[in-house]
């Protein structure tokens, strides 16, 4: 905040120097840990993740950016995990540092017991342990009505799919069925060390393999609850409005990287005489790139300043910058293809390493539509209001 010369209250919607100078550093590391090499490494591999650099974040400290320091973490806030999380979508970087960062640490740090976050938090910060969230059990929108997973006397039966990173996690926060029914109510959060022998994991394949998911089985799994009782949904939606917007900074950086992508090969690439960036099909289409991703970029503004803040606001700033920044992404990624031309559509470019994240990313945190009727019912809620 910023005071006006005739003392009306402005917004700085602008990382301060020291935030920006954190996403230099984190830009630096990740150009020289994380070429597209690293993440194709992944993509046709058998590993998982990139585990180096997974340590190398760590030890770096952006696992732990919005840890307190009294867990092991770097106590700063979620401006500059902001920050770190456009670097990480630039870099297409292959680790679980969504379902770890923004999901798993959000929810313990919303809920967790004191002894669920000495023992959790502080692992999470040194990248000792992965964590994620088990939710979906089926295609679609996720509603408490599609929840069927249970628990009874602290075990969970039942499976989620699509799990984030699933194979890799060492812990789940896990949404069950406490109480028959439908209702929001008897969904409850459980916190599931997925090492035990209660639990099954199956890999999937996705459009996007340097992501892993996972279908995760359980048959008398053990449970911790996480959160007081008929809590559930409600932690779920606030931890989803935060993961909003640290994802749309995640869809930020691959737009903008996606977008100097083909502005680069739209200068170099000649056709007739001249390069193809001078042709008007090629203008517009960077043109339009570019107003997708700026758009995207001041919608994450606004959702980060409600964030830091815990503005009211924030129900509707993290809708704002989750679809326009899924907008910017698919968009940005799949012009970067057009641009690029017949090569473009080749697996030797890096063009559909930024278009399958793309797409992946857009259906993290539940698809575009969700968010949008969200949107919308938390607009005219606050108009009536």
């Amino acid at each position: 905040m910023v005071q006006a010369a005739h003392g009306e209250t402005l917004m700085n919607f602008e990382f301060s120097d020291e935030q920006k100078q954190m996403g230099t550093e984190a830009r630096r590391f990740l150009a020289a840990k994380c070429p597209t090499t690293a993440v194709r490494a992944v993509l046709e591999g058998s590993h998982p993740y990139d585990k180096a650099l997974w340590a190398g974040l760590a030890e770096m400290g952006f696992l732990g950016v919005a840890i307190p320091e009294e867990h092991g973490g770097l106590g700063l806030g979620y401006l500059e995990l902001c920050v770190i999380a456009e670097e990480i979508g630039r870099a297409l970087a292959p680790v679980p540092f969504s379902s770890s960062v923004f999901l798993a640490t959000e929810f313990l740090l919303t809920a967790g017991s004191d002894a669920q976050k000495a023992q959790w938090l502080p692992r999470l910060a040194s990248g000792e342990a992965i964590g994620t969230f088990a939710h979906a059990e089926r295609a679609g929108v996720i509603t408490p009505k599609t929840i069927h997973l249970s628990i009874a006397d602290g075990r969970l039966t039942g499976a989620k799919t699509a799990v984030p990173d699933g194979e890799i996690a060492d812990f789940a926060i896990v949404s069950a069925r406490s109480v028959p029914g439908s209702d929001a109510r008897g969904v409850g959060l459980y916190l599931v060390d997925l090492r035990q022998d209660g639990v099954t994991r199956t890999p999937l394949q996705t459009i996007d393999p340097s992501r892993g998911h996972a279908r995760l089985d359980f048959a008398g799994a053990a449970a911790e609850p996480l959160g007081g009782v008929g809590e559930g949904w409600s932690i779920l939606e606030q931890v989803f409005d935060r993961a909003a917007v640290l994802t749309a900074f995640e869809q930020i950086g691959g737009a903008d990287r996606a977008l100097e992508m083909g502005r680069d090969y739209a200068l170099e690439r000649m056709a007739f005489g001249r390069p193809i960036g001078s042709f008007q099909a090629i203008k517009h289409m960077l043109a339009d790139m570019y107003v997708a991703a700026t758009l995207a970029r001041s919608n994450g503004y606004y959702g980060a300043w409600a964030l830091s803040t815990g503005a009211a606001e924030l129900g509707e700033a993290a809708a704002s910058a989750r679809i326009s920044a899924t907008q910017a992404f698919q968009h940005c990624a799949k012009n970067n293809i057009q641009v690029h031309g017949g090569m473009g559509f080749t697996w030797a470019f890096d063009c559909h390493l930024f278009y399958r994240r793309s797409n992946l990313l857009a259906l993290n945190l539940g698809p575009q539509s969700q968010w949008e009727n969200k949107l919308i019912a938390r607009m005219r809620a606050r108009n009536a209001a």
